[in-house]
């Protein structure tokens, strides 16, 4: 039976929430549909507070378990028995890769989803990413520069609580922040030898979404300040963290104007060819496998880059044959990640009086230092650093060989201060980097599976390559000890940074949806996840998604009241 909204939000994660708080604030009856399970904020964080000693593997999962039912999700550092409740079984959920490559595929359908488990760490993009791809050929043109998104990132930034420092970088542009989540000893001292060692690098804390001065806007939700436990991926009851569980959905659900379908896959998107629009969704329920409708004038795609991908490569009819509003063929294809998983570790020695208290959920950052206003290396784009420090304790110590009270009373001893530097670097949209259906498997509720094929470039493997060895570079410089390197060549979609599919662009020859995600083919769908995105950049992109998504709704909601859509 058909249900009428004035919009549809498909998804309910960091975009999902995004857009259901908009719609809702203002004054539009919103259903949000929501694949996999509730969630209630609070109340079903089953891992939260709970100690080591009172999980049977100290935290680890299940060995066999893991193989058996998640062996890529057990690839996610966040991977955890406190956490592994929000994670895909990938016996429910599969996809196929071609022989010889890999892209793991990290997800967890829950209402909230990506948002109970991301790392938080939160960037502007600067005007040189927006202009990247026409700059040097690669992508489409953005349609939007960093002038059009600033104010958009003023106004998620206030609401979300982004704690972090001002520095005056063009390329990393500086926002509303909280006070920083700053440095211990260990960094502060790294930071100064690099600042002393170049001139054109800075080590600074991360800008993360935690809260460390709440305001009015976060304790009217009920959120509270970080208590630096550090079990994020936990889930927060305090809602410290943002996520859409402790500050999107609880705003939009406020107004009274939301309804939250859960357990319900959309199958595909219904278009009439009448009115050139598309008049709702079909959706197969989870549990009982009954298909139903719904109806509405308007629809956001927040599914994620490879979800919001299947629905529209599913939505096939006679308009659209190849996937919905798919005449560019651009659907599915450029599927970008961020490069990592490799990097640096080096000791710095001395400040063995010096320990620290709690456990603090945030990296330093060092911004991108190459090809900032001209391409200098051998290589298009540029990279930045992700790390932290600590002292090792006694788990670096379990293959050490000795007996007796001394060697056990070592052990009670930190050691030294280790800091490591994980390189994050951009990748190249490609066209042959794409997702396809499969064209014989399904899913267990009938969905045809996605097929993932990509690989990196020549560009991207020069990136990687100096990301290696320039933080060694700045480790020496800095003098550190006994540095080693790490390389993980499989490590493609383990960033969970994934982008691209349904990319942005003026041209509605080469591109999905114009510079207000708007479709180029059909005016009322929307895509607001990481499938608009035309380029990477090296920066994590969710406050992207954020800023993209209310400037979206704040388009739409003024189209749909001068009775444009």
């Amino acid at each position: 039976m058909a249900e009428d909204f004035d919009v549809i939000v498909v998804g309910s994660g960091i975009s999902g929430g995004w857009a259901a708080k908009e719609f809702c604030e203002k004054g539009f009856k919103t259903l949000v549909i929501e694949r996999g399970r509730h969630v209630e904020h609070g109340e079903d964080y089953i891992g939260e507070n709970k100690d080591p000693w009172e999980m049977k593997f100290r935290d680890r999962v299940d060995r066999k378990l893991a193989d058996q039912r998640y062996p890529r999700q057990k690839r996610c550092y966040a991977f955890k028995d406190s956490t592994k409740h929000f994670f895909n079984d990938d016996v429910d959920y599969p996809y196929s890769v071609p022989e010889g490559r890999n892209f793991e595929w990290i997800r967890g359908h829950h209402l909230g989803g990506r948002s109970l488990l991301w790392h938080r760490q939160s960037y502007r993009w600067s005007d040189m990413d927006f202009s990247s791809n026409a700059r040097d050929g690669y992508g489409t043109d953005w349609p939007v520069r960093y002038k059009d998104m600033a104010p958009w990132y003023d106004y998620v930034e206030e609401f979300v609580g982004i704690s972090g420092t001002m520095e005056g970088m063009d390329q990393l542009p500086d926002g509303k922040f909280l006070p920083p989540i700053g440095f211990n000893c260990a960094e502060e001292e790294f930071a100064k030898r690099i600042e002393k060692a170049f001139d054109d690098r800075r080590l600074i804390p991360g800008r993360c979404a935690h809260l460390t001065e709440p305001t009015e806007v976060h304790m009217e939700l009920g959120r509270g300040t970080c208590q630096s436990r550090n079990q994020c991926q936990r889930g927060c009851s305090l809602g410290a963290y943002f996520s859409s569980q402790s500050a999107t959905l609880p705003a939009a659900d406020r107004t009274g104007n939301m309804t939250i379908a859960t357990d319900s896959i959309v199958h595909s998107i219904i278009y009439d060819d009448e009115t050139k629009r598309a008049s709702g969704v079909r959706v197969v329920d989870a549990n009982t496998m009954e298909g139903r409708t719904y109806s509405a004038k308007v629809i956001f795609l927040c599914a994620s880059t490879l979800g919001t991908a299947q629905v529209l490569l599913n939505s096939t009819s006679e308009h659209f044959q190849n996937g919905f509003a798919n005449s560019s063929d651009a659907v599915g294809r450029y599927l970008m990640d961020h490069l990592a998983f490799t990097g640096a570790t080096g000791e710095l020695h001395g400040f063995q009086d010096h320990y620290y208290i709690g456990r603090k959920p945030n990296s330093i950052y060092l911004p991108r230092f190459t090809n900032l206003e001209r391409d200098e290396e051998d290589f298009l784009r540029g990279y930045a650093y992700q790390g932290g420090s600590s002292r090792l304790g006694w788990s670096s110590r379990l293959s050490d060989k000795g007996f007796g009270a001394d060697f056990k009373e070592s052990f009670k001893t930190p050691g030294v201060w280790e800091i490591g530097l994980e390189g994050y670097g951009e990748m190249l949209p490609m066209a042959d980097n794409r997702v396809t259906l499969h064209k014989t498997k399904v899913d267990k509720w009938g969905m045809p599976q996605l097929h993932i094929d990509a690989k990196f470039g020549e560009n991207d493997k020069k990136i990687r390559k100096a990301m290696r060895e320039e933080a060694v570079k700045i480790m020496q410089a800095a003098g550190l000890k006994n540095i080693t390197t790490y390389n993980t060549e499989d490590s493609l979609g383990l960033s969970i940074h994934e982008m691209g599919t349904a990319r942005m662009g003026n041209d509605p020859r080469e591109a999905v949806v114009n510079g207000y995600n708007q479709c180029h083919d059909v005016e009322n769908v929307f895509i607001t996840d990481g499938a608009a995105m035309a380029s990477s950049a090296c920066q994590n992109p969710s406050l992207t998604y954020m800023a993209f998504t209310a400037r979206a709704a704040d388009y739409a909601a003024k189209q749909m009241k001068i009775g444009k859509l």
